[in-house]
Formats: C-alpha cells, structure tokens, sequence
C-alpha cells in the first residue's frame, strides 16, 4: 500500500529525503516560498552524486492545501521546526513524523506541537548540497538513524515501517530501540565540527582531522570530541558511532557545513541545538565542558555583533584607506 508522506523543508537534506521517498510513495513538500513550490511542481528534484536520477514530487507553500499524511519528515533549520510544523502538526492525528535535525531538543518541540500522533527521534549523517531549488548533490552516502521518542510512546514498529521506506527509497536507514546513542554520536560530531566552521570560515575539510603538527586544527577537533564523549558518559549514554572517526569520514568531503553557511550569510545559527546543548547538559551533569562552553559563546557574541554593528554604524563615517 503506496504511504503518502510530507517533506517540511525542501533544503538539502529535505530536497534528498523528498526526492528518494517520491520512489516509493506520494511525496509532498511544504516549502516557504512560493516561487520554490512552483519550481518543484514545473521541474522535480533531480539528485546528483551517489544517486542519479530525477524525481516528481508535489509541492506548496500553502499548508491549507495539504492532506492528512501517514508519516512526515522534519528537515528545516533547528531553529524554523516551531514556526514551520505548528501549521501541519494536525495533520497526524494517528500517524508519525521523524525529527531529521542536528542536535538537541527538536522532538521535545515537535511532540509540544502535536495533539496526537507520534514523534520518531532521529538523526542523520548524509550530507549534501543544494545547488538549486530542483537540484541537490548526493556527497556521504550514510544512514539515518531512528527511534522512538519516548515521551509520545512511539510504537517501534512505525519507526521500522519509516525506516523500511526510506530504505526502499535508495537512502539508507536504520531503526533502533533507543536512539539517543545515535543521536549523541552525531551530536558531538556535529557541533564540534559546525562550531569550529563558523569560526574559521573553514568547510569540513582535511584540517579537521589533521594531527601531525602543534598548530593542525585536528588537535582542536580531537579535543572537542573527547570533552562531548565525556559528557555522554556522565549521562549514562554509551555511544552508537565514534564521532571521531565521523570527523575524519566527513573531512575527506570539504562540505560546508549548515553553520558555515549561516555565518558567511549573518543568519542565526543552530548553535543553541548543538554546543550549547553540550554546554548545558554538562552544566546539569555536574561535568566540565570548557572547550563546547566558549566556542558557544563566541558563536553567539558573533551573531550578536552582526546586529550590534548595523546599530552602531555612522552614516556619516567613512573606512580609511592607506
């Protein structure tokens, strides 16, 4: 039986997921601009990369013109979920919906929105980029991660039917009995990694595992990992992957991560959701998390200077040039 499924967030991880499920099943797109939902609904989605193909998807920048679904994939920035799934979380009375985000704290937003239906705690390690609104390029060819989200009581087996689908779809998938392991690994992966791209005006390159020399930037990276590992443990958490061997996976790619790109843009970044998420649970833990602490607070002393200089910029001064 064909499954009809929402895409919220037609980015690239979103763009990815719509196209691959279109195989499968009935994809629609939620997107914010109109002109993006009208290029999905003329041209497709065509994937480049470790898949090739071109995919039909339907589309819309309206949530009125939606219909009810049998499960749903959340793929916006952290920080959108709350404005953008409020306007379909009633679109899953008896069904599911999987957070694919970076970070902690996403599912708990999602679940407060939702009068019924289930949420699927999930996390993902592909990677790819978005060149266009119809066109996105397949770069590391990773599973996601999945489970239930504890506090919705989510059956296991709606997370092995999503999973099952996703695999179906050329992505791939794996679906556990508790994914927070899953979800720590990526976690401490990437923030570290995100954090050390939105000050360096680095992409995920060779640097971030290089380790031969005093002044490599692996050593840094080394030592973010180590300190996120350690806070797990204080909080019980065995992990399912080694973040550092995804670090030295993810540096053969030069991808430019998500806070890169928000920091060479001056948007707000997920920072909250990643570093700052290890800050705190560290703080709760009773553990310390220096290194995660201050990357943190440089990120957000960054996104405020954005502001700070529009406010205090003269009209009537000029740069000096020698």
């Amino acid at each position: 039986m064909s499954r009809r499924i929402l895409v919220v967030g037609a980015g690239a991880i979103g763009s990815l997921y719509a196209a691959h499920l279109s195989r499968v099943g009935e994809v629609w797109a939620l997107v914010r601009r109109e002109e993006h939902a009208r290029s999905l609904i003329q041209r497709g989605i065509r994937v480049t990369g470790w898949s090739e193909f071109h995919a039909t998807v339907r589309a819309t920048a309206d949530p009125g013109a939606l219909p009810e679904f049998d499960f749903g994939i959340v793929a916006t920035k952290a920080g959108q979920i709350r404005e953008a799934f409020a306007r379909v979380a009633h679109l899953f009375p008896h069904s599911s919906v999987l957070s694919a985000h970076n970070g902690l704290g996403c599912e708990e937003i999602m679940a407060e929105l939702m009068p019924s239906g289930y949420v699927i705690r999930g996390t993902t390690f592909m990677s790819c980029t978005r060149f266009a609104d119809d066109h996105v390029h397949y770069e590391l060819n990773t599973p996601t991660w999945m489970g239930p989200f504890e506090p919705t009581e989510t059956p296991f087996a709606m997370v092995q039917e999503l999973a099952d689908l996703i695999n179906a779809s050329g992505l791939k998938a794996q679906a556990l009995r508790d994914a927070r392991p899953a979800q720590w690994s990526k976690l401490i992966f990437n923030a570290s990694v995100n954090s050390v791209a939105a000050l360096t005006d680095l992409p995920h390159s060779p640097h971030f595992a290089a380790r031969q020399n005093f002044d490599d930037l692996g050593h840094l990276l080394h030592d973010l990992v180590e300190e996120g590992k350690s806070v797990a443990a204080a909080l019980g958490i065995e992990l399912h992957e080694d973040p550092w061997t995804m670090n030295s996976i993810g540096a053969r790619t030069n991808h430019p991560p998500s806070m890169l790109y928000d920091v060479r843009h001056q948007l707000p970044t997920e920072v909250d959701f990643l570093g700052g998420a290890i800050a705190r649970q560290a703080e709760r833990a009773g553990v310390p998390a220096p290194l995660h602490t201050a990357l943190y607070r440089l990120i957000k002393a960054k996104e405020a200077s954005w502001t700070w200089k529009e406010e205090h910029a003269h009209p009537d001064l000029k740069p000096v040039t020698r």
